[in-house]
């Protein structure tokens, strides 16, 4: 199977909180608590020094030459409940997705799972007849024909080991390579301030508000972040842009209608240095993606980004609109070709039966999917999750 590109691994550092200064006393407060305080006598001061003093046991219990001892295990924080507790909210967060997955895909999954439903029905043989039918239903819900035929492949091998005797563990098998398929690395961490975001896409894949609904997750994770209108030449694009910069509380840089887009992304970054930023967002102008002087100009954007923060962007987010279908794959390669994406945003999951152009997008470019957007509200922007979404496809 020839794959057109891969994506390079980053090796990212974890961002360092910065630490709150701490309150200042008033030196009349001060001043006024020490009056009202005599000092004691200093044999009072002694007994009290060597006076064992009421609260909670030390941590520690002295004996011998100064060798420590631990505190009886009753008395020891346990560290399993706590243990017990993250991993409960991680599945609580898997459960959400998946939920919410499932609620958003009901067209691809009434295509797929019932597809295949209807397959198995009545059958208990794993033949030649059912291999080709699957591959059929595969194909038509969207996977592509090479992703489909990888697929099937991969059924037909563990057939013929005697691995698969019925249908529920072959759909357990298409279960796990659809999964392998769409689990890429993970996502970089922000290891630069500003972390600058190029998002790209053609026109009407939903750029702006995708945007949008990425600032509103930073705000959430107690980031700072900042919007470039470097789209500035679609109508009322800027004004947009602004409405959602005020809506998620994020700073928006612009100039006039018909500036150099380069030169907005420049001062963009000169803006974002300055107010201490720690994420960027630049809004590009929707282009189609065969042609080329659209693409020259997204080069340029790019060129200057790394030449005003060098190491910029540290991310290219190629927006892809689910209902385009296969036509998405040449959008993703010649987008890649000319600025290098490093991540897949899939939106419009929610209007659409072709859900499953996930995978072929993931098996044919070989790049990641960072986030599906199941509706058009704030929240409605997910992570994406290789394992809630198979199974809401396939159940």
């Amino acid at each position: 199977m020839r794959r057109w590109f891969r994506k390079k691994d980053r090796k990212p550092d974890d961002l360092e909180p910065e630490a709150e200064s701490p309150s200042e006393v008033e030196p009349q407060e001060t001043a006024a608590v020490t009056e009202e305080v005599p000092p004691a006598p200093e044999p009072q001061l002694t007994a009290r020094a060597t006076a064992p003093l009421p609260g909670p046991p030390p941590l520690e219990a002295l004996s011998g030459e100064g060798k420590s001892e631990p505190l009886p295990l009753e008395t020891a924080a346990p560290e399993e409940p706590i243990l017990d507790l993250e991993e409960e909210y991680r599945e609580e967060v898997r459960r959400r997705r998946f939920s919410r997955f499932r609620e958003r895909l009901t067209r691809t999954r009434k295509s797929l799972a019932g597809g295949l439903e209807r397959l198995f029905l009545g059958r208990r043989e794993l033949d030649a007849e059912l291999l080709e039918e699957l591959e059929e239903i595969l194909i038509t819900a969207d996977l592509g024909v090479d992703t489909a035929l990888r697929l099937v492949e991969v059924i037909r091998d563990k057939v013929k080991r005697r691995e698969l005797h019925d249908a529920d563990r072959l759909k357990e098998a298409l279960r796990r390579e659809m999964v392998a398929i769409l689990t890429g690395p993970p996502p970089s961490r922000q290891a630069a301030k500003p972390w600058v975001v190029l998002v790209v896409g053609v026109n009407g894949v939903g750029k702006t508000t995708t945007i949008a609904k990425l600032a509103h997750l930073d705000r959430r994770a107690g980031l700072s972040p900042m919007l470039i209108a470097a789209d500035t030449f679609r109508a009322a694009a800027v004004e947009q842009l602004e409405v959602w910069g005020k809506r998620v509380g994020a700073q928006v840089v612009k100039q006039k209608t018909g500036a150099d887009p380069a030169a907005v992304v420049y001062d963009g970054l000169e803006a974002a240095q300055a107010r201490g930023a720690d994420t960027v967002y630049v809004d590009t102008a929707g282009r189609l993606h065969t042609k080329v002087n659209l693409m020259e100009e997204l080069k340029k954007i790019h060129r200057t980004a790394a030449k005003k923060l060098p190491g910029a962007p540290h991310e290219v987010l190629l927006i892809l609109d689910a209902t385009t279908g296969q036509n998405a794959l040449s959008q993703a390669r010649l987008f890649h070709e000319a600025v290098g994406v490093t991540g897949i945003i899939l939106t419009k999951l929610d209007g659409t039966a072709k859900g499953g152009m996930a995978l072929a997008v993931a098996q044919e470019t070989g790049l990641p999917i960072r986030y599906a957007g199941v509706g058009e509200g704030l929240d409605d922007l997910q992570p994406f999750d290789p394992e809630a979404f198979v199974a809401a496809i396939l159940d």
